[in-house]
């Protein structure tokens, strides 16, 4: 199982390594070898392991991963709004956003 880290108090690096960790323990699960998932995401091997062994990668490569991996749906809590944190700030957020014109340039001479 998962090794529980709090990632209020871990560094960025601990943060990464954790995270390729679980990420090799959902692909062991899956059955899956590092070349397995490579190929299903488009990626090298060599990332792979990189990700899984230091928690190193691109974003756009770890997101694949993610996808064939079938954990998109981690990730979207990321992208919730907060709840408001007042009746003002909720108002706000109800209220129409103020739309403006494109800027007119003027002709050319």
């Amino acid at each position: 199982m998962f090794n529980i880290l709090d990632f209020g108090l871990a560094s960025s690096d601990e943060i990464c390594q954790t995270l390729g960790q679980r990420l090799k323990t959902v692909r062991l699960a899956r059955g899956w070898t590092q070349s397995e998932l490579a190929r299903r995401a488009g990626l090298s091997r060599g990332t792979v392991v990189t990700l899984e062994g230091q928690g190193q990668t691109t974003l756009a490569s770890l997101v694949r991963v993610v996808q064939v991996l079938g954990l998109e749906g981690e990730l979207q809590s990321l992208f919730v709004p907060p709840p408001p944190r007042s009746i003002a700030e909720l108002e706000r957020r109800a209220s129409t956003p103020r739309q403006r014109a494109p800027r007119q340039r003027p002709p050319r001479p």
